[in-house]
């Protein structure tokens, strides 16, 4: 066989996987110095180095995660973290083997994979950052909308960690509307204190982690509202969620 007839099998290759007549085609090309195959094998390891090192493992415990879905109550099928990003991992494996021979797609299937693998790692980040607030020695918990139809979950609060926000029952945000996040103050008469916008999925689930410190001190509440989604200053629609941090920590 010639080098173009071996393109489609030098990733098989790199990954042990290549089969009988291809496999021994190019270890007898590697074998006599062929530039042409030690061109792509170097290609084709680079590639599968670059798919194989973007994703961080995220391997949260069972006790873990039973405890965030029973926060709330979603069906534990609805937050099956892991197998989603195992999964989202094997097909990018599978579009960067299928694209990596096609030189004219090469440089385009390379930046698609790496900003998909940039996103994942940025959600794995936030739920590692949201385990460990959950399991935090100083985590407390307050539950809100308890006697309420919608919306309705639990605050996890850490002083030092931040919070953790987790809602069902929150429906979906009209077009060119989102979710507005606040820090209620203490002090009577003081504004809210805005910190960020967020979307529920299709189930009417949401997280929104608030990392960093919050003094409890000086903080009442989380509260959430429904605004523009380029977000205000100012709430200027009813408080769909209140969330009071622990009382202990008040």
């Amino acid at each position: 066989m010639n080098c173009s007839e071996l393109r489609d099998h030098y990733e098989l290759y790199a990954l042990g996987l290549a089969e009988e007549p291809e496999r021994d085609e190019i270890r007898a090309h590697l074998d006599r110095g062929c530039e042409v195959c030690m061109s792509e094998m170097r290609r084709a390891r680079e590639l599968l180095t670059l798919v194989g090192g973007s994703a961080v493992p995220a391997a949260p415990s069972r006790k873990l995660r039973r405890r965030i879905l029973a926060s709330v109550g979603v069906d534990q099928r609805g937050f099956g973290w892991t197998p989603l990003f195992a999964g989202l991992s094997a097909l990018l494996l599978a579009a960067a083997l299928y694209f990596a021979g096609r030189e004219g797609d090469y440089s385009r299937q390379v930046e698609t994979l790496t900003a998909r693998s940039r996103a994942q790692i940025i959600e794995l980040t936030r739920l590692n950052e949201a385990f460990a607030l959950m399991n935090g020695a100083d985590t407390t918990v307050t539950t809100f909308g308890e006697k309420k139809p919608v919306p309705k979950g639990k605050l996890f609060y850490n002083p030092s960690k931040g919070a953790l926000l987790i809602a069902s029952n929150l429906p979906q945000a009209p077009a060119g509307k989102a979710y507005e996040l606040w820090l209620i103050p203490k002090t009577k008469g003081a504004p809210p204190i805005r910190d960020g916008m967020f979307q529920s999925d299709s189930g009417g689930t949401a997280m929104r982690l608030i990392p960093g410190p919050i003094d409890a001190n000086t903080t009442a509440a989380i509260a959430v509202t429904m605004e523009v989604d380029a977000g205000v200053d100012a709430p200027t629609s009813p408080i769909l969620i209140f969330a009071p941090l622990a009382p202990a920590l008040q």
